[in-house]
C-alpha cells in the first residue's frame, strides 16, 4: 500500500503552446483549450477522490491558473500553495519566441530535439538584444535573483539543478536514461499519479489520470510541436 500519492500536472495549452513557440520564461497565458485542459484535469482528481495536503507550483501564470482551475474544480482552494521560479519550465535562450516547426525547418528536426528534449545541451543563449530579453529579466518576480541565478539558457541538466522540474521529476523517479527522457512526451493538463513508499519510492509506474484517448491526443499533440510542417 502506498505511503504517500504524488499528483504532477503539466499546464494546461498556453497561448504560445498554440501558437507553436518556444516559451520557457515567458510568462504567457493558458488558451481557452488550456483553461478547459485544466478544469477537465480537475474533474479527473475529484472523480478519482483525491484530497491534498499542499501544492506545488512555477511564478508563471500558466501554470499557476491550471493550479487554481484544478484546486476550483476540487473545491480544495483552500490548500496550502507554494510558489517558487525553481519550478519554472527551462529558460529556452535565444528560442524564446521562436516558432517550433520554422526553427525545424531552418535547423533540423534533430537539432530541435536536442535542444528542446536533451539532458545536457542547452539551446543558444539569450543576449541583451533578443526581444524578450528585458521583459524576462528586468521582471519583478526575478528582482531577488543573482545574476548567477538569472538563466540565458538551460539544459534539463541545468534546469534540475535548481529545482525538479516536471520533466526532471520524472526522470528521476522513473530512473530514465539522458537518451529516454528525450522521447518522453508528456500531455498538457493531464494529472499524472506516483504512488510511493514510506522512501518516496515509486511503487509502480506513472499513471495518467484521464480516459486513454484523450491522453494519447494530447501526447501526439505535444510531440508534433517540434517537427517542420510538411
Amino acid at each position: 500500500m502506498a505511503a504517500h500519492k504524488l499528483v504532477l500536472i503539466r499546464h494546461g495549452e498556453s497561448n504560445w503552446n498554440q501558437e507553436n513557440r518556444f516559451c520557457g520564461w515567458f510568462d504567457a497565458d493558458l488558451s481557452e483549450t488550456g483553461v478547459k485542459e485544466a478544469t477537465r484535469g480537475g474533474q479527473a482528481l475529484k472523480d478519482a477522490g483525491f484530497e491534498f495536503d499542499i501544492c506545488y507550483t512555477s511564478v508563471l501564470k500558466r501554470a499557476t491558473r491550471t493550479l487554481w482551475l484544478v484546486l476550483d474544480s476540487i473545491d480544495q482552494m483552500w490548500v496550502p500553495v507554494h510558489r517558487t521560479w525553481r519550478l519554472n519550465e527551462r529558460h529556452y535562450g535565444g528560442l524564446t519566441g521562436l516558432n517550433k516547426a520554422e526553427t525545424a525547418a531552418k535547423h533540423g528536426e534533430a537539432q530541435v530535439k536536442i535542444w528542446r528534449r536533451s539532458f545536457d545541451i542547452p539551446p543558444p543563449p539569450m543576449g541583451p538584444d533578443h526581444d524578450y530579453y528585458a521583459i524576462i529579466s528586468k521582471d519583478r518576480r526575478y528582482a531577488d535573483l543573482t545574476e548567477d541565478q538569472l538563466p540565458s539558457c538551460e539544459s534539463l541538466k541545468d534546469t534540475i539543478a535548481r529545482a525538479l522540474p516536471l520533466r526532471g521529476i520524472v526522470k528521476h523517479l522513473e530512473g530514465m536514461s539522458d537518451e529516454d527522457i528525450m522521447e518522453l512526451n508528456l500531455p498538457t493538463g493531464i494529472p499524472i499519479l506516483y504512488e510511493l513508499d514510506k522512501d518516496l519510492k515509486p511503487l509502480k509506474p506513472m499513471q495518467f489520470l484521464g480516459d486513454k484517448e484523450t491522453v494519447r491526443k494530447a501526447m501526439e499533440a505535444v510531440a508534433a510541436q517540434g517537427k517542420a510542417k510538411k
